[in-house]
Formats: structure tokens, sequence, C-alpha cells
């Protein structure tokens, strides 16, 4: 089984938005930007556990998603980067942070999403995860999941090397962390320095401070383009110079890649000082060339909810399409206690034996969510010729269904990435999958379900209806007579 790094803490989505300024505001004298493009990607933990991807372990992510449109969003972007997502229930909005940039400089930053609310507590499966880790880092945002209580006690009851990236909002460090990465600022906060002298002996004495303070094995004060200055107990404080300075480089992430190579090092096995070497060294080289830009390539952004062309009646069911029209339901659902049950296919050429599922699927909780494959998705999975039905009238088919509350749409070939935002009390599945030992379904999202303490079952399905038979039947001018679900 492959080590894994488990990243911890508050995820938020970034977005950068690219243009051009050409002109003043009439009304006032500001700039005006005219938008070209933007970019969504996950910041905070999210972004630090993009950052450890790819260097032999697996990647877990604990963290806290909304109910919303932007927790959608992050669950699809770090499931498509190769993050395990264990999330815990975010009340609230997802934290946005909107950066205006031209020409590669940032003119604005607009953040959005409101006061953190506290995160729900995490199951059984993130205490495992957790307690088996290679090595933990704790992405502190300062909105809530670092001093979560249930989680605080696995961090410190675990034997793998702990890093700690601080944030001033944030809870103080599990005593016995192997190492904590602060700013200049955020040191001589949290420290309790006292000012004056030269910055070397101004970093020093909060790391110092710190370490005392939150009973922590290290301290590396990180220095921007100077490198870091790493404070150990008993020994002389240890400046880790770069190895290039980038004084125009985009730093946003730099501390998130240095955390992330020290968590990686220290899983290797490396010394705290090694660890702190290797860090400046891939930070330094994040900076220069480029920052976040060109670190984390961002997958497009999905279409647009699906568009519905007007219907005189009350067939339109378009309110029921969509992330926004799921974290609505959601929403509703869990606010009254309720059960989240959901399902998934590709629904092409909708059938009996589809209806029947739907309907035994809608039986198990409150509220039943449809997770549909994608003309994309279909194309991949069915081969040339699928889908027949395309994904927006497959969409307005399912939603016409009394039984169905919600449509929602990925381009993957699995819904490991939905599930991980949607967290359903339920997931179904029509059809014979057989049963593995104790009699379990053996579904391939089981694992993953199981992460938030959900269920995996599976429904009977109408013999003798099949999608495939269906349109092969039809293709031969003949009459549809049996086959298994598809």
């Amino acid at each position: 089984m492959t080590a894994r790094i488990v990243v911890l803490g508050d995820t938020l989505l970034d977005r950068d938005v690219e243009g051009v300024v050409s002109r003043l505001c009439p009304d006032s004298p500001v700039p005006v930007l005219d938008e070209a493009g933007h970019a969504d990607r996950p910041g905070g933990a999210g972004l630090a556990a993009l950052f450890a991807v790819g260097q032999g372990f697996e990647v877990v992510l604990v963290t806290a998603l909304a109910d919303d449109a932007g927790g959608a969003r992050l669950s699809g972007l770090l499931t498509a980067a190769g993050v395990q997502v264990y999330a815990l229930p975010l009340p609230g909005a997802t934290p946005e942070k909107i950066r205006l940039r031209t020409r590669g400089r940032v003119l604005l930053r607009h953040d959005r999403g409101g006061p953190a609310g506290p995160p729900g507590e995490p199951t059984e499966a993130v205490l495992e995860v957790l307690a088996g880790a290679a090595a933990i880092l704790v992405s502190d945002y300062g909105r809530g999941v670092a001093a979560q209580p249930t989680l605080r006690t696995a961090l410190a009851a675990t034997g793998a090397p702990v890093v700690w990236d601080p944030h001033p909002r944030g809870p103080a460090a599990v005593p016995g962390a192997r190492l904590l990465t602060p700013n200049e600022v955020e040191a001589q906060e949290l420290g309790g320095a006292i000012t004056g002298g030269s910055r070397l002996v101004t970093a020093s004495r909060g790391a110092h401070g710190l370490r005392q303070r939150w009973q922590v094995g290290a301290v590396a004060v990180t220095l921007g383009g100077d490198g870091a200055l790493l404070c150990q107990a008993g020994a002389t404080p240890l400046v880790v110079p770069a190895p290039a300075a980038c004084v125009d480089g985009d730093t946003c992430g730099a501390g998130d890649r240095f955390a992330a190579a020290a968590t990686v090092a220290l899983a290797r096995g490396a010394l705290v000082s090694e660890a702190v070497e290797e860090a400046v060294e891939q930070a330094s080289a994040y900076v220069a060339d480029g920052g976040v830009a060109a670190a984390v390539p961002v997958p497009p952004e999905p279409p647009a909810p699906v568009p519905m062309p007007p219907v005189p009646d009350r067939t339109d069911r378009a309110e029921r399409i969509g992330a926004a029209a799921t974290a609505a339901v959601l929403a509703r659902v869990r606010a009254a206690g309720g059960t989240v049950v959901a399902t998934g296919g590709c629904f092409d050429l909708l059938h009996a034996g589809h209806v029947a599922t739907l309907e035994a699927a809608r039986q198990l909780g409150d509220c039943l969510i449809v997770c549909l494959n994608s003309d994309e998705s279909v194309a991949g999975l069915k081969g040339d010729g699928r889908p027949v039905v395309s994904q927006a009238d497959r969409a307005r088919l399912l939603a016409a269904l009394g039984c169905v509350d919600a449509v929602l749409i990925f381009d993957e070939s699995t819904p490991h990435a939905v599930l991980s935002w949607l967290r359903p009390d339920v997931w179904v599945k029509g059809g014979d999958y057989g049963t593995g030992g104790g009699g379990e379904p053996r579904l391939p999202e089981a694992e993953i379900v199981q992460r938030w303490g959900g269920n995996t079952v599976v429904v009977p399905y109408l013999d003798g209806r099949s999608t495939t038979r269906m349109i092969a039947a039809a293709r031969a001018g003949g009459r549809h007579h049996a086959g298994g679900p598809r």
C-alpha cells in the first residue's frame, strides 16, 4: 500500500480574473478592468494538497466543504488532480478569494463567503486516515478546521511528523508538532517578539518565543526571497538562503509550497534541517517559474447549467438541474435533519427499468439527487454513437420525474468528485453488482462513500430492460424484448 500524506485545513476557492486596463472609471479615479478570462483553483489547504501530489505518496485532504456551487467546483478540481477528499460538512458558503489582475500584477483582491462556521464532526474514516499517515500538514487559514476538537485530539495522538502552517486567527499547534512554518509577520505576532534589531534578530526572537509557547520541535520562519530561518531547541538558528532571488515573481501560494515540500521531505525520513532546505529550494523555484498560474494547471470550468429551451407549460424543470439547484436541495434537507440519497448513471433512452430504480432509491430518504454522466463522459464509457440522447434532454427528462429532486451533470468517467461534495447518506445503484464478504455490495464508489459514514446499497432492477438492447433493436428495425440493466 502506498504511504499517505494527509493535508488538514481550510480550503478556499481561488479565482484569478485576468484583464486589460485602458481607462479610468468616469465617476471615480479607479482603473476599469475589462475581463479577458478567469481561472479557478483550490486555495488554502487545497492548494497545499495539490503541491504534494505526484511525489510518491497518496495525498488525502481533510477539509470542510459547503453545500454550494463553490464546494462542488472545489471537489471537482481536487479530485481531478488526484487528491482524495475527506470532507466535513461546512455551514454557510464556500470562502472565495478573487484576484483582479492585469499584465501579471494584482490590482485588487475581493474576498467573499462570510464568516466561518464550525465544521462538522469527522467520521471514523477520517480518524483512521490520520492515524495511518506518513506525515501530516496542517494548513490553517483561520476558518475552523484546525480548531475542531476531535481532529486536534487525533493530531496530538499521531506518531507521524506534523508540520503546522499557522494563521493569526487560528488555534495554537498541538504540542509536539515537528515543525511550524510561519512567515515573518506571523512569527512576530504569534511569538510575542519585541521589535528592534536586525531582521534576523526579530525573526529569531519570534521563532524561539513561538516554539516555547506552543511546545513544538522547531520553527522555520519564511523570509520571502531571502530563504528561511530555522530555530530548534538548544541550537544556534540556521539561516537557509534562497538559491536564486526572483524579485518580480508571483508569491501567491509560496508559503503553501514551502510547507508541502517540508512535509513530503519529513515523510521520506529527512532531518528537519534537510526538510527546510528542500522547502526553500522548491518555494524559490516555484516563484521563479511563475508562481501558482504556472505550477497548477486548471481544468476548464464546466459548462453552465444545462440550457433549457422555454416551455409553455409546467414540464420545465430547469430549476432542478445544476450545482446551484442541487445545493438548495442539500441545504433544505440537511437543515431539517433529513437523509440525502443519490444515484448515478448515463440514463440514455430513459426506460421503465431506470424509473423503477429511481423510485426505489427515493423511498430510502428525503430527497434523491441524480448524478448524470455528461455527453463526453458517456462517449468515453460507451463508445461511438453514444449517447443517443443529449445531456440537456436526459437532464430534463430526469428532472421531470416526481421522484427526482435535483440533477447534477459531471464530465468525469466516475462520479467520485461529485460524491465528495454531495456526501450523500445513501448511494444507490440499480442492478446485480453481486456481494462481497459479509454480503455487502461490491460497489466501486463504496470506499469513497465510507469517508463520511455513508452507506452504499443496490436496489432490484426490472428484468428485460436494457438501453443497449433497445438501441440495437431500433437499429435492426425490431422490437426490444430482453436484457440486463444498462
